[in-house]
C-alpha cells in the first residue's frame, strides 16, 4: 500500500455556536469563538489517499486530479466564504473543525469513489492554526 498526500490552502470564516443555547451559555462554552460577528482563519487541508500503484502510470492517484478534486469539491465552496452563511454542506451544523472535517471527508469519499476507485481515502488533517488542528481516519 502507498500513501499520496496532497495539501491545499483556503481563508474562511465562521461562528462556533449552539443557536439552541443563550448567548451567555455560548461565551461560556465557545468562548471568543461564538463572536456573533464571525472570526476567520487560514486553513490548510490535507488529504492522504491510499493504494496500490497502477502499472501502467506508475501513480496511485494522479496528484493534479486529487488537486482537481480538492478544489472544485471543497476549496472553491469554502474559501473566502463564511461556514455559517455560505457554505452549504455545513447548514444546520456546528461550524467547528470537528464537525468540518467530517463533512469534508464524506465529499472527498463520494468523489474519489469515481475519479479513482482503486484507491481510498485514509487521512485528513484540517489545520485551523498553527496551534489547533484535527485530523480524522473516517472512523
Amino acid at each position: 500500500m502507498v500513501y499520496v498526500t496532497r495539501k491545499e490552502h483556503f481563508n474562511a470564516a465562521h461562528r462556533v455556536y449552539n443557536p439552541s443555547w443563550s448567548d451567555e451559555k455560548n461565551t461560556e462554552v465557545f468562548g471568543i469563538c461564538a463572536n456573533p460577528n464571525f472570526h476567520g482563519h487560514n486553513f490548510e487541508l490535507i488529504v492522504t489517499v491510499k493504494g496500490k500503484i497502477n502499472p501502467d502510470t506508475g501513480f496511485v492517484v494522479d496528484m493534479k486530479l486529487l488537486g482537481n478534486l480538492m478544489k472544485t469539491a471543497v476549496i472553491d465552496k469554502v474559501d473566502h466564504r463564511n461556514l455559517n452563511l455560505d457554505v452549504d454542506f455545513m447548514q444546520g451544523i456546528i461550524p467547528s473543525c470537528e464537525n468540518f472535517i467530517v463533512e469534508i471527508w464524506n465529499i472527498l469519499e463520494k468523489g474519489l469513489i469515481e475519479l479513482a476507485p482503486n484507491t481510498k481515502l485514509h487521512y485528513l488533517k484540517l489545520i485551523e492554526t498553527p496551534k489547533n488542528f484535527v485530523e480524522y481516519y473516517g472512523e
